[in-house]
């Protein structure tokens, strides 16, 4: 064997050494970054889930539904009922213009557009309901002037048990319009912190700069040029 050949062949393999140790120094390095951006990515998502417990929904979009139907329940004639349904016809354009520019909460912005829609028909329902308790007062004046005290209170008794009853139904949209707002909000911020979430888990996962050439980079060769070993004896 060639001895002169053996320092060249021990300083070829320190090299291969040196030469591994950088790439495992580099691999590590990068896997501590990603690591690192897990941990930053957890922290985001906590901030989320605190600042959501913290802070109140800005988007007031469930506010009209309920303001329809406040007025709508207030209502003693024909008139105070088209007022009511006029606001709630307005809130609808509103909110359909607001649904183009905010598409985060557009599943909020339709709940209240439909309970909107829904204060429109109900509205057409009060009219009827109103115009009959009225031909029903006419009814009970007219039996008062034909001296039947008795039938005309059996009608003034059935009248009051009708209003009573769609007073109690027009108080029932209120709170369900109220019901659907905090329902629609809790969903809202639900799906805020599951895209927020999302978000930072996507940015967690993408590599550091750099990652992917490492890993492609090319091995090293066994010995450097010029360096052979001589097998032969």
């Amino acid at each position: 064997m060639d001895v002169a050949k053996v320092p060249a062949a021990a300083a070829a393999s320190g090299t291969v050494s040196v030469s591994q140790q950088s790439q495992g120094q580099s691999v590590g390095s990068a896997q501590k970054s990603l690591a690192e951006m897990m941990k930053d990515a957890q922290e985001k998502i906590q901030a989320n889930k605190d600042r959501l417990k913290i802070s109140k929904n800005p988007s007031r979009y469930g506010d009209a539904p309920i303001e329809a139907y406040s007025r709508l329940s207030r209502a003693r004639t024909a008139s105070q009922v088209n007022a009511a349904a006029g606001y709630a016809r307005r809130q609808i354009l509103q909110l359909k213009a607001a649904k183009r520019k905010d598409p985060d909460n557009a599943k909020q912005i339709q709940a209240a557009i439909n309970q909107l829609q829904k204060a429109v028909n109900r509205s057409g329902k009060k009219k009827r309901e109103l115009e009959q308790e009225r031909l029903e007062e006419k009814r009970q004046a007219r039996l008062r002037e034909e001296k039947r005290s008795e039938a005309a209170q059996r009608q003034q008794a059935e009248l009051n048990r009708k209003r009573s009853l769609r007073k109690v139904r027009e108080s029932g949209y209120v709170r369900e319009a109220a019901v659907d707002k905090r329902v629609q909000g809790q969903l809202a911020a639900t799906r805020t912190e599951l895209r927020n979430q999302a978000q930072a888990l996507s940015a967690a996962l993408q590599p550091p700069a750099g990652a992917a050439e490492q890993y492609a980079a090319p091995a090293v060769d066994a010995a450097p040029s010029g360096g052979a070993i001589d097998v032969q004896a």
